[in-house]
């Protein structure tokens, strides 16, 4: 069966408000999940402990409990909420330890409506479709769940917290997950000292609960397999995907390429797609190219798609520099998913990601 080519450089989407809200749900990966389908790790305690107390606050949310007012109108004066109730729940642990699985798990234990996305997406949604539209919008739900919760900036601090309080005051229930403690958010990265009051808004509403535990995309798997070189691409391209539509670009055309897209419709940029082909990936140099090309690594991570490609190996598309400073977590983690990615897309390893 022959091959469908395409080129992600070639695409141009379109995304309405509707379709943008709609896309807020788990990812195909984590369609299914559910709390019985985590595998927690024996030698780490802490996972199984999770599962339980997440399996709580889904009966409260189930429940509407917590009383009124929002947590937030005790926070700024008034409010009914009592002082040992807590409107969020927030998942800390490293890379691959099964946080995503927990959160999508939540959001399928709980009544709609519902949102399910990265905080890269909320902010990506409030840019598209203004703060007051997306509170609106939002308000209304049971649950917001929040996926690789990070601050970029002193925008985000602020738009962050005051999204945050303002769906607490309306009700909704929130949920996080992240590679950095609530208080310890936007260290590195700005001066976060002279955003102290947003960060601690964000930090007093969760309950904290800490995962422990290896990256479960790599726990006893073999490391990834190398780049190819331009006739092993072509041959395995063949052999892994007849019949398929596969996305084969330039690499450096595809990064210069998404400076052209917002980011809120990448999931787009890659619908329908079975697989990706990159050629000569190199190392990115600048970091808001990178920080976009980070954004793209997860979208193709929700949607399981394969990688093959040439060039330099997914631990070498970042700087040092860029591993060592501020945005380091974001980086790990895209090397950690290209790196499944990868492998699925050269042994077909899918139990692997």
């Amino acid at each position: 069966m022959s091959i469908q080519i395409e080129h992600l450089a070639d695409r141009r989407p379109n995304v309405s408000a509707d379709e943008l809200l709609e896309g807020f749900r788990p990812s195909e990966r984590f369609g299914e999940v559910s709390f019985d389908t985590y595998r927690p790790d024996p030698q780490q305690p802490s996972q199984a402990r999770a599962v339980e107390e997440l399996r709580r606050f889904a009966g409260s949310v189930n429940g509407r409990g917590g009383g009124g007012g929002g947590f937030f109108a005790k926070l700024f004066g008034g409010g009914g909420r009592s002082s040992d109730v807590r409107q969020g729940i927030y998942l800390d642990g490293g890379f691959g330890v099964g946080k995503t699985h927990l959160l999508a798990s939540l959001w399928h234990a709980v009544p709609g409506p519902k949102a399910f996305g990265t905080f890269v997406e909320y902010t990506n949604l409030v840019g598209a479709l203004t703060f007051r539209k997306a509170v609106d919008a939002l308000s209304s739900y049971t649950l917001v769940c929040i996926d690789e919760f990070e601050l970029d900036d002193p925008g985000d601090t602020v738009l962050m917290s005051r999204l945050m309080r303002e769906l607490s005051d309306a009700g909704v229930r929130l949920a996080a997950t992240s590679n950095t403690l609530p208080g310890s958010l936007g260290e590195g990265r700005f001066a976060a000292q002279d955003f102290q009051r947003e960060i601690q808004v964000l930090s007093d509403q969760f309950e904290v609960l800490r995962i422990d535990g290896e990256d479960f995309r790599h726990r006893g798997l073999p490391e990834a397999p190398a780049p190819l070189s331009g006739a092993e691409l072509e041959r395995a391209v063949e052999e892994r995907f007849s019949g398929k539509v596969v996305a084969a670009d330039d690499f450096a055309a595809l990064v210069e390429h998404l400076s052209k897209v917002h980011p809120s419709r990448y999931r787009k940029l890659i619908d329908g797609l079975d697989a990706v082909v990159w050629q000569d990936v190199h190392t990115i140099e600048q970091q808001a190219v990178a920080l976009r090309f980070v954004v793209l690594a997860d979208r193709l991570y929700d949607k399981n798609l394969p990688i093959i490609a040439s060039g330099k190996p997914f631990d070498q598309v970042f700087t040092p520099e860029m591993m060592a400073g501020g945005y380091q977590k974001k980086y790990f983690r895209a090397v950690s998913r290209l790196t499944a990615l990868a492998r699925e897309g050269i042994l077909g390893d899918v139990s692997a990601v």
